[in-house]
């Protein structure tokens, strides 16, 4: 699932229709040689490696297997679980290609990461994304109650509280993850970090389309509260411990409580080129108050 945000406030969800072939994706390679290779330097994980990766036919299949690893419990067990989650990844192969991009994510901006497969078996960020994507669905066919159900079993396992109806692009990195709170309306665009403890959520004051919208590259630090159907622009930096309850602008830093607002500064040294290149063509002139 793709998710673009217009500057007129409407939300476009595209949904990729080209999946990656057996022996052609590249991922799911790396991730059985990585495997292979942890079974010779750390004997302890040699079951686990084999359950869910080695003797898996594809990466979908060793995400469903290892979701439902990680979230099953009394209320939904494993195999039905598994059953469950293969069924929502055949059906919908952009899930699979969204967790592939959030693999990616993960491993170009997180340092402590060092290869796909760590965040693979043992990034709570990445395990909660990925069953809310499935959550996602079923909630987008109509399958309340089974949703909730994920969501809550997301909620008590890993301490990550997303409702199924929230909207995720690709490419996320959710940092830490625990204590992390999204509300039902809430979309998040493409290329998004998030740390632990961020709440997207609502005033209370309002119903219906009630939580925010954040744009592509967005960096929400640890403990920000972003809060009402209020807008986060593209590439805006929001710190730690914030409180927004107005729009960020785009290419803004976000600071205090409530927020105050400042530009950023770009220059060849800016370590997301991607940011970068976004500015630069869009033809801004960003002020000298960078924090």
């Amino acid at each position: 699932m793709s998710v673009n945000l217009s500057p007129g406030g409407a939300i476009f969800r595209g949904r990729v229709t080209q999946a990656a072939q057996p022996g052609n994706d590249p991922c799911w390679a790396d991730l059985q040689r990585t495997a292979t290779a942890w079974t010779e330097t750390e004997p302890a994980l040699a079951q686990v490696l084999h359950h869910t990766v080695l003797s898996a036919d594809s990466f979908t299949s060793a995400l469903s297997i290892r979701l439902s690893c990680i979230f099953a419990g009394d209320s939904l067990q494993r195999v039905s679980l598994r059953d469950l989650i293969s069924t929502v990844l055949a059906d919908h192969e952009e899930i699979g290609i969204a967790a592939r991009a959030d693999l990616e994510a993960i491993c170009a901006s997180d340092p402590a990461t060092r290869d796909r497969l760590t965040p693979f078996l043992f990034l709570k960020g990445f395990a909660a994304l990925s069953f809310h994507r499935v959550a996602h669905q079923l909630w987008l066919d109509g399958r309340y109650p089974i949703a909730l159900a994920l969501q809550q079993r997301m909620s008590v396992t890993v301490g990550v509280d997303i409702h199924p109806g929230a909207v995720f692009g690709k490419g996320i990195l959710l940092d830490h993850a625990t204590g992390i709170v999204v509300g039902e309306t809430a979309v998040i665009g493409d290329d998004v970090t998030m740390f632990h403890g961020v709440t997207l959520g609502g005033t209370g004051k309002q119903r219906g389309d009630r939580h925010p919208k954040v744009g592509r590259g967005a960096f929400i630090g640890a403990g920000a509260n972003i809060l009402g159907n209020i807008r986060v622009g593209e590439w805006a930096r929001i710190g730690a411990g914030s409180v927004a309850l107005a729009d960020i602008p785009p290419f803004s830093v976000a600071v205090g409580i409530p927020v105050q607002i400042s530009s950023i500064v770009f220059d060849k040294e800016w370590p997301d080129k991607r940011a970068f290149e976004a500015a630069t063509a869009g033809g801004l002139v960003l002020e000298h108050n960078y924090l």
